[in-house]
């Protein structure tokens, strides 16, 4: 595949961290103390049986070592690299309190690499249950959900609004974090299964939600979120004001050049979007990049191994700061951003500080271009075709189901994070795709029971 990039950034953009080699593997898989109740397998939202992929690796068995891994997370290539190990698995080992935790993920990618490099197909369709269920979006929840309802023997089609399948896995986390290729494997491993993924088809659009309501036993919505809000300020229709999903996106499918060589970029915002978009402009040559933040580190919401990551790239940090007004010369160029200096009230009745702003603390930040990485909005408008119940674009579930106010209509991912509920993390997507896959299973077959 050609990259995207220009002007010679590419290898700005090939995949920051090495692999563990054959030996390295083999004497960190022997490690392993195997535990019998197993803490990792707790703290791991798709519950992979970790010391069982782990002592595969050490016997050489690595086809069976990437299908334990697959077996009980559909996206576990892309987890092996994004997942916040740290707070999960590698940080609940037994080995934290003696000497260091087992490199769990590094293993966990070690084991799909493999699988990868030597082409393997992990799994088979199940017999054909006569059932039919629609899946509105490509990411980690609808690819899990299809993947479980394929291997149930459900006939299952995916409606993806993107030119290529896998949502924010393909398009949302950069690629020298996470390589294209590797969501794209997984994507295979689920077409494998006789999924039918319609590329750029809108639902709303192209085909009708009740449309899919009509045509399918069961409808899921796995639709993550939108574009960057606005952030409500004087200057930010200008040319150099960027969205960070659409900026990183842009990297991956080459719409972006080497226009931002000796640039002072500045980003609003520390999740972990924000952080990608700071790395992703050190990487295409920007000279000097702030991130810009309202509240304190403490608040950031962004990985800690993210935000250790980026201070290594060289971004810098303003705390406790929020942006007032974008400037601009004569010719319509950003030129700075002005800002005022926060401070954090005591806590209200949610335990949350709220930014409070000081008086005549105004200063000015010179910069050539800024990014809004200030959270995403939702796709308000598709929902309500649905005709579902939500909560400012949070999907309402029943209970502790999937279930929308629809019958028929599940939803799971980032449309059902926020308000209290959900978690946005890739893992969790997943789980909550396959869990919702069950619970369809679960419904449909107990319907067809009753008919009988």
């Amino acid at each position: 595949m050609t990259s995207p990039l220009k002007g010679g950034l590419e290898i700005n953009f090939q995949e920051a961290e090495r692999g563990l080699s054959p030996r390295e593997a083999l004497e960190e898989s022997n490690r392993c103390l195997y535990c019998y109740d197993a803490p990792c397998i707790q703290a791991c939202p798709t519950g992979i049986d970790i010391p069982g992929f782990i002592k595969k690796i050490a016997s050489g068995n690595f086809k069976g070592s990437a299908k334990t891994i697959m077996t009980a997370n559909p996206v576990g290539a892309s987890c092996a690299r994004v997942c916040p190990t740290e707070e999960l698995c590698e940080g609940a080992c037994v080995l934290n309190h003696s000497t260091k935790p087992i490199m769990i993920g590094n293993l966990q990618r070690y084991s799909t690499d493999w699988a990868i490099q030597n082409k393997q197909a992990l799994f088979k369709a199940g017999k054909k249950n006569g059932k039919k269920v629609a899946i509105v979006g490509s990411g980690p929840a609808g690819l899990s959900a299809a993947r479980e309802l394929a291997l149930l023997g459900y006939s299952v089609t995916i409606f993806e609004a993107e030119k290529n399948p896998g949502g924010l896995n393909t398009y949302g986390i950069v690629s020298f974090r996470l390589p294209q290729s590797i969501s794209y494997w997984e994507v295979e491993q689920v077409k494998s299964l006789d999924v039918d993924i319609k590329t750029n088809t809108r639902v709303g659009v192209d085909v009708s939600a009740n449309q899919l309501t009509a045509d399918y036993d069961a409808v899921i919505l796995a639709i993550g979120m939108s574009d960057v809000p606005k952030l409500g300020i004087e200057g930010e229709e200008l040319a150099e004001v960027y969205d960070a999903i659409d900026f990183v996106k842009a990297t991956k499918t080459g719409a972006i050049t080497d226009k931002f060589i000796g640039k002072k970029m500045a980003v609003i915002g520390a999740g972990n979007t924000a952080i990608d978009a700071a790395t992703c402009s050190v990487r295409l040559g920007a000279e000097q990049v702030s991130i810009i933040y309202r509240r304190t580190q403490k608040e950031m919401t962004a990985y800690d191994f993210e935000y250790e990551f980026a201070k290594q790239e060289g971004v810098g940090f303003h705390w406790l700061t929020a942006p007032s007004r974008i400037l601009s010369n004569e010719s319509g160029q950003v030129t700075g951003i002005e800002c005022v200096k926060m401070v954090l009230s005591e806590a209200g009745e949610d335990g949350r500080r709220r930014p409070v702003q000081i008086p005549g603390s105004e200063f000015v930040i010179p910069v050539d271009g800024v990014i809004r990485a200030i959270g995403q909005s939702r796709y308000v408008g598709l929902i309500e075709q649905f005709g579902i119940k939500h909560d400012e674009g949070v999907v309402t579930l029943d209970g502790d189901s999937y279930k929308t106010s629809h019958e028929k209509i599940f939803a799971c991912g980032d449309v059902i994070f926020g308000k209290g509920q959900g978690e946005a993390m890739v893992v969790s997507a997943a789980q909550q795709g396959k869990k919702t896959a069950y619970e369809i299973d679960s419904i449909l077959n107990c319907e067809a029971v009753d008919i009988a």
